[in-house]
């Protein structure tokens, strides 16, 4: 499978998987943790390393991005800020999608930071093209239901981190690369 499809594939998988568990966040821990885990994955490796990854193989495979939207002011500021700009925007978006990946596996309040800033990304990404209202809808519905359901049990002990908000492997925190708290 060429690797561009893969990614769609993947970022399809990864999506429905988060969309599913999100529905079930609510009363189901392990809900919030495979929704959690998809959406580390998703953003980490098919979002930032993705990126990384056709920043140094095709520095010019971003340009056609901006060129789909609906929108003239958004066709007009691609081409002139961002195309000219590539490695630092491109740069910007790989540091923003790594982060939200981190802070979404850490849990607790760490991972609510993630999730408003997923919201955020999934907000712009409606003014590239009618077609991303298709993912990018459900998704900012998945990652509501997600936060909700976080606050809730960040409020009754059961996120990721303890009575004091540190995360901790006994409070159900996924552990960050490496294997470290």
């Amino acid at each position: 499978m060429e690797g561009n499809a893969m990614e769609k594939v993947m970022w399809l998988v990864l999506g429905v998987t988060i969309i599913a568990a999100s529905l079930r966040a609510d009363r189901s821990r392990r809900a919030r943790l495979v929704a959690r885990v998809a959406l580390g994955v998703l953003f980490l490796v098919f979002g930032a390393m993705v990126n990384v990854v056709y920043l140094i193989k095709d520095w010019d495979s971003f340009a056609p991005f901006g060129e789909m939207s609906q929108f003239a002011f958004v066709r007009d500021a691609w081409a002139s800020l961002v195309v000219p700009n590539t490695g630092l925007f491109i740069g910007l978006l790989i540091a923003g999608e790594a982060t939200a990946g981190i802070l979404v596996l850490s849990g607790g309040r760490l991972m609510q930071v993630g999730l408003v800033l997923l919201m955020a990304f999934h907000l712009g990404l409606l003014f590239f093209g009618w077609w991303l209202w298709l993912y990018a809808v459900p998704m900012i519905g998945a990652l509501t239901l997600l936060l909700r359901a976080e606050r809730r049990t960040t409020h009754t002990g059961m996120s990721g981190t303890d009575d004091r908000g540190r995360v901790t492997r006994r409070a159900g925190a996924v552990p960050m690369p490496g294997g470290r708290w």
